[in-house]
């Protein structure tokens, strides 16, 4: 597989599985696996399995091209809270050096 270029995947999942297999090297670090819904869930949640730890779901609104609303040029989201460096929400808010 080329490391840049068009790839196809039989689906989203197989699509995680991919990229899973790059990530496994971060597993030890507690990563943060986010899913923009809807497309990148199968994917987030493929690598979140593989990673064994939990995926979270960001539910966004397309901002569509002008012109070409079908086109997406961003998306927005509200009412997330901000990350907090040094923090792990898996943990019951404690620190991760707690």
């Amino acid at each position: 597989m080329p490391a840049y270029g068009p790839h196809t995947f039989h689906d989203r999942h197989a699509a995680g599985r991919e990229l899973a297999a790059q990530l496994t090297a971060f597993a030890s670090e507690h990563p943060a696996v986010l899913g923009i819904a809807r497309g990148a869930v199968p994917v987030a949640d493929e690598v979140a399995r593989a990673l064994g730890v939990p995926v979270d779901v960001l539910v966004v609104r397309k901002i569509g091209s002008p012109g070409n609303p079908e086109y997406g040029i961003g998306a927005i989201a509200g009412g997330y809270p901000r990350p907090q460096r040094g923090r792990d929400s898996r943990h019951d808010g404690q620190s991760r050096g707690a």
